[in-house]
């Protein structure tokens, strides 16, 4: 009886892991702190395509202006990426919370770095 729960269990979580497929348009804010602590407010699209745990698409301010998605992997609810735009790359750490994908963006230009933060919801 023991081994039918543990297998009843295992595969519960195997279809909770592969039932959290992110891909499509996700929408968001995304608010960055520079070096001086003052906080700038801009906008965040990315489009996800999820294959296993791989990871690929674009990303940027809106769905024009839009850079490859580079080293993405998706572990259970963590989601990583790099964009690397005509200025700053973006080293993406987020996480899948409900139906809000939020969490840390470092930003890296001329040697420089500042903090960013990020919400994003599915565009429906």
């Amino acid at each position: 009886m023991k081994t039918f729960v543990c297998l009843g269990a295992l595969w519960f979580a195997a279809i909770t892991l592969s039932a959290a497929d992110i891909s499509g348009k996700w929408s968001g804010s995304f608010t960055v702190t520079g070096p001086d602590g003052e906080s700038q407010h801009d906008t965040a699209f990315v489009v996800f395509q999820q294959k296993g745990t791989e990871l690929t698409g674009s990303g940027g301010p809106d769905e024009t202006r839009q850079w490859p998605i580079q080293k993405g992997k998706v572990e259970g609810g963590k989601i990583t990426f790099e964009v690397q735009s005509d200025g700053p790359l973006y080293k993406v750490d987020v996480m899948l919370v409900g139906d809000h994908i939020k969490g840390d963006v470092t930003v890296v230009q001329e040697g420089q770095t500042a903090q960013a933060k990020v919400d994003m919801t599915r565009v429906k």
